[in-house]
């Protein structure tokens, strides 16, 4: 069966998706994904996504799908769609969890397309909650404290949640890495943190550019030295934060235009 064209696919092992294929999926947590805007039928970063999913399967299954089927799989999503897509892919046990037979077992990848997106205009407003997401390395599903506390910062006021840490040291936020400015240097947050694509695209970026950056533990009281911050994902390479609980931070346009040049940097290729 051929993938319809002007549609936005879905595929598990390069084969057009059936209901019955979801049912392992729908009733599983234990699955880890990465996500990719395409843009011209190219998208930036491959070679991040591709060490995200092969590391991650690793640690979860014992044993990686080679580079090359995640690709076909990829090529075949994006081919059949439309060319601005948001793309994901999934990685999960066909033996599903609960059980000793996914380890070492072959993981099956879903491949999942969807309208393109470019996230949120901003400024945007972060609550605070103390928490801590278990395997943070690692982008895995059945998250549901991050859209439960979304939700809890919506209540109070806020756009969205920012997390500390049991040292009080603020992390990420809900599906986003933070990033500051202090005036000198880019700086990122020391934490157990899920190193995001786009993060890594934007710091390979600004080496390139010559731009300083550091990686530093921040704390809600280090704030008032801040000049800067925003969110990032893999929606887009900033988005102006203005407020992280009760400390208010100026919109910082030249952090969001040098956060955008180093994205504009980092070459979009075909799959």
């Amino acid at each position: 069966m051929s993938v319809q064209t002007n549609v936005y696919p879905t595929l598990i092992n390069a084969k057009p998706v059936h209901n019955a294929d979801l049912v392992p999926l729908a009733f599983s947590g234990f699955a880890h994904f990465t996500a990719m805007q395409i843009r011209d039928q190219k998208v930036k970063g491959m070679d991040l996504h591709l060490t995200r999913l092969r590391k991650a399967s690793v640690s979860l299954f014992g044993t990686a799908l080679p580079d090359e089927k995640i690709l076909d799989s990829i090529r075949l999503a994006i081919g059949g769609g439309q060319e601005n897509m948001s793309l994901t892919v999934t990685v999960f046990s066909p033996e599903g969890e609960f059980s000793a037979n996914s380890m070492g077992a072959e993981p099956a990848i879903m491949v999942r397309t969807a309208p393109p997106s470019d996230g949120p205009a901003g400024p945007v407003r972060l609550g605070v909650v103390e928490h801590e997401r278990h395997l943070a390395a690692i982008k895995h599903v059945g998250e549901w404290a991050k859209t439960y506390y979304l939700h809890r910062a919506i209540e109070q006021g806020f756009d969205d949640a920012a997390f500390v840490d049991r040292h009080e040291r603020l992390g990420e936020a809900t599906i986003w890495n933070l990033v500051f400015w202090d005036g000198d240097s880019v700086v990122w947050p020391r934490a157990d943190i899920l190193t995001g694509t786009m993060m890594g695209m934007v710091q390979r970026q600004l080496t390139r550019l010559g731009v300083p950056q550091q990686h530093r533990e921040i704390r809600l009281g280090d704030l008032a030295g801040i000049s800067g911050a925003a969110i990032m994902n893999s929606w887009t390479p900033g988005v102006a934060v203005t407020a992280i609980g009760q400390n208010k931070i100026l919109e910082a346009t030249w952090l969001m235009n040098l956060l955008r040049q180093a994205y504009d940097a980092e070459p979009a290729l075909a799959v």
